[in-house]
């Protein structure tokens, strides 16, 4: 699993804002749609509702199987959703395991939420299982807590790891004859099964020559039979309730396996979620075959049968939100309208025309709007990886666009994002985080990396060279040219601060001097004045420098969040500054930093990884969140 800063797409709490109608003074939604699609559970008793549970945006409902989405999070303060169950005998109980929030309970079929946590020592729940016979029962899988218990439906826990070696849990799984025999899918410690509903357990690894665990599932009409879903090694089975394990992969080529499912009508038919798409079996995994048709979007971390109906099948996805079949797999149709859970991390407007906005996504690649926000439409021809950490428009030729992605390096389009070609030549590292445009030669791009430091190219991408002469650290999270001088350029950086180049690259120098945190995530440069320079940290606010990084002071009063992952200016009037944060939403200054006021109205989710300022009416400000992007007309009311 990759782990980042605060300002990254792991950041770990999340807090809920009120939802304001549409119109000025507000901020307001329109996708893109989709989302990181973590768990997905279908209501055994009404099988038109589904739920959705996703990493940025909490818990989305449909009740019209997957036609559109709504969320449905009063109550959950914490919005990043690992897991879900519904109780069978009252399928408006619902539960959902967060990443450091616990356990949140509903008795209205997600209409508010509860958290009930009382008794349990971890809140990272990664799998949640229901004893079937008894739903007052509830098992919660966690991250380095092992298992705990509820007796009453959640309003008390109790540690259940007597004999359990390995405490981080990713999956859990109860036999249907017979609830006192539980497995638990381990990050390497195999599977652990308790026979005596968690009161002790034992390691059942024979044969399984991959110990991390990430899916397990149990065939309904024979519970003998079992199956594990691996993080290296596809998928085991075990006809002998865990006695045994034989891999089953012929046909499998994607190893990794997040999810599985079992058609409950026919449980020869296996379904298994991968990081290659959906394969299936109809054999009881003897062979597989990959099932991808209309899947454009082929990370599946969740999957779900209509237990009513077991052709209509469920994967969620990672950036690509909820694809539907209803053909058993044989062809996929995206339906995410609504659910605006997809992480943006980037935003670019093209200048002369500010009604184009592009959108840098965690897994769903690049989104286009040409009507400022109101639609989106994925643009993703050609990009091999969608998981796109910055974007940077030619302001003299704005078919061209480039776009960072994670370890994919840089891609080039010139048709607007029509189409994409990777133009990596001499990028020795593809972890790419920044990139600038000179503004007054556009052919000189810079790359920021992870763990590359910063690349340039004076030939629109068609090649790059390191120039790294004085960084003290590789990892580059945030570029800024001055405008009125290009040779000057700033690099923030993870671990040294900010440096500064008045060599277009050649060589570097660190410009700290009352900068009290080495922990930069972005930079912005006053438009009119680039004397003044800001820069947004990890954990120590913003720093302002008004003689070009020789000296830094913190600007932060009223700011209420110091982990900012995010800075824009307005360009006709540079006294007006905003910050995106990272669990506070936007805050806004209109004296050049020297107090800032929180501007959130209607902001649904509360981190902001990305600002982008229309230049012809300043007015209008997008914000990119864990919920998509969001729209000011107003430049941003007070909250």
């Amino acid at each position: 699993m990759k782990t980042f800063p605060w300002c990254s797409a792991l950041s770990v709490l999340a807090l809920t804002a009120t939802v304001a109608s549409g119109g000025n003074n507000v901020w307001t939604t329109h996708g893109p749609y989709g989302g990181d699609i973590r768990a997905l559970a279908v209501d055994p008793t009404n099988p038109a509702t589904v739920y959705a549970g996703t990493y940025h945006g909490g818990v989305f409902k449909s009740t019209n199987a997957g036609a559109s989405w709504k969320a449905v999070n009063t109550g959950l303060t914490n919005l990043y959703v690992l897991a879900l169950a519904i109780d069978p005998t009252n399928p408006a109980t619902v539960y959902a395991g967060t990443y450091a929030g616990g356990v949140f309970k509903s008795t209205n079929g997600g209409a508010s939420w509860k958290a009930v946590n009382t008794g349990s020592t971890n809140l990272y729940v990664y799998a949640l299982a229901i004893d079937p016979a008894n739903p007052a029962t509830v098992y919660a899988g966690t991250y380095a807590g092992g298992v705990f218990k509820s007796t009453n439906g959640g309003a008390s826990w109790k540690a259940v790891n007597t004999g359990s070696t390995n405490l981080y849990v990713y999956a859990l799984a109860t036999d249907p004859t017979n609830p006192a025999t539980v497995y638990a899918g381990t990050d390497g410690g195999g599977v652990f099964k308790s026979t005596n509903a968690g009161a002790s357990w034992k390691a059942v690894n024979t044969g399984l020559t991959d110990l991390y665990v990430l899916a397990l599932a149990i065939d309904p009409t024979n519970p003998a039979t079992v199956y594990a879903g691996t993080y290296h090694g596809g998928v085991f089975k075990s006809t002998n309730a865990g006695a045994s394990w034989k891999a089953v992969n012929t046909g499998l080529t994607r190893r990794r396996v997040y999810a599985l499912a079992i058609d409950p009508a026919n449980p020869a038919t296996v379904y298994a979620g991968t990081w290659g798409g959906v394969f299936k079996s109809t054999n009881r995994g003897a062979s597989w075959k990959a099932l991808n048709t209309g899947l454009t979007n082929l990370w599946v971390l969740a999957l779900a049968i209509d237990p009513t109906n077991p052709a209509t099948v469920y994967a969620g996805t990672w950036g690509g939100g909820v694809f539907k079949s209803t053909d058993r797999g044989a062809g996929w149709e995206a339906v995410s309208t609504g659910l605006t859970g997809l992480l943006v991390r980037a935003l670019a407007i093209d200048p002369p025309n500010p009604a184009t906005v592009y959108a840098g996504t965690g897994g769903g690649g690049v989104f286009k709007s040409t009507n400022g926000g109101a639609s989106w439409k994925a643009v993703n021809t050609g990009l091999t990886n969608l998981d796109v950490w910055a974007l940077a428009i030619d302001p003299t030729n704005p078919a061209t666009v480039y776009a960072g992605p994670w370890n994919g390096g840089v891609f080039k389009s010139t048709n607007g994002g029509a189409s994409w070609k990777a133009v990596n030549t001499g990028l020795t590292n593809l972890y790419v985080f920044a990139l600038a445009i000179d503004p007054t030669n556009p052919a000189t791009v810079y790359a920021g990396t992870l763990n590359g430091g910063v690349f340039k190219s004076t030939n629109r991408g068609a090649s790059w060279k390191a120039v790294n002469t004085g960084l003290t650290s590789p990892r580059v999270y945030a570029l800024a040219i001055d405008p009125m001088n290009p040779p000057t350029i700033y690099a923030g950086l993870w671990s040294t601060g900010v440096f500064k180049s008045t060599d277009a690259g050649a060589s570097w120098k660190a410009v700290n001097t009352g900068l009290t945190t080495d922990y930069v995530w972005t930079l912005a440069i006053d438009p009119t004045n680039p004397a003044t320079v800001y820069a947004g940290t990890y954990a120590g606010g913003v720093f302002k420098s008004t003689n070009r990084g020789a000296s830094w002071k913190a600007v932060n009063t009223g700011l209420t969040n110091l982990y900012v992952c995010t800075l824009a200016i307005d360009p006709m009037n540079p006294a007006t500054v905003y910050a995106g944060t990272g669990g506070s939403g936007v805050f806004k200054s209109t004296n050049r930093g020297a107090s800032w006021k929180a501007v959130n109205t209607g902001l649904t989710s509360l981190y902001v990884y990305a600002l982008a300022i229309d230049p012809t009416n300043p007015a209008t400000v997008y914000a990119g969140s864990g919920g998509g992007v969001f729209k000011s007309t107003n430049a941003g009311a007070t909250s």
